[in-house]
C-alpha cells in the first residue's frame, strides 16, 4: 500500500505542485531537443537551469505542504517532523 503524500488534503496545494511539474516536464522536453538539434551548450545549459529549479521549487511546494498537514494534526510525532526536515535540507 502506498504511502500518503500529504497533498490529498489539499486540493490546491495538489495542483499548483501538478503545473510545476508539467512545466518542467516541458522544459525537459526542450533540453532533449536542444541536445538533438545540436544547439549551442550555453541554450542547454540554460533550459537545465531552469529545470532544475523548476523541480527544487516543487520539491520546496511538496515538503512545505507535507510539514503543514503534519504540524496541524495534533498527535503528530516528531520522528515525521524530523523525517520531512532531512528531506528539507536534501534539497537546499
Amino acid at each position: 500500500m502506498a504511502q500518503p503524500t500529504g497533498l490529498e488534503n489539499d486540493p490546491v496545494a495538489k495542483k499548483k505542485i501538478m503545473n510545476r511539474l508539467r512545466r518542467a516536464h516541458g522544459q525537459l522536453a526542450a533540453v532533449i531537443d536542444a541536445v538533438d538539434d545540436d544547439k549551442h551548450c550555453e541554450k542547454i545549459v540554460q533550459q537545465l537551469s531552469a529545470v532544475s529549479k523548476a523541480v527544487d521549487r516543487t520539491a520546496f511546494l511538496v515538503i512545505a505542504s507535507a510539514l503543514q498537514e503534519c504540524l496541524s494534526d495534533d498527535d503528530f510525532e516528531q520522528e515525521e517532523v524530523d523525517k520531512l526536515e532531512k528531506l528539507f535540507t536534501s534539497i537546499a
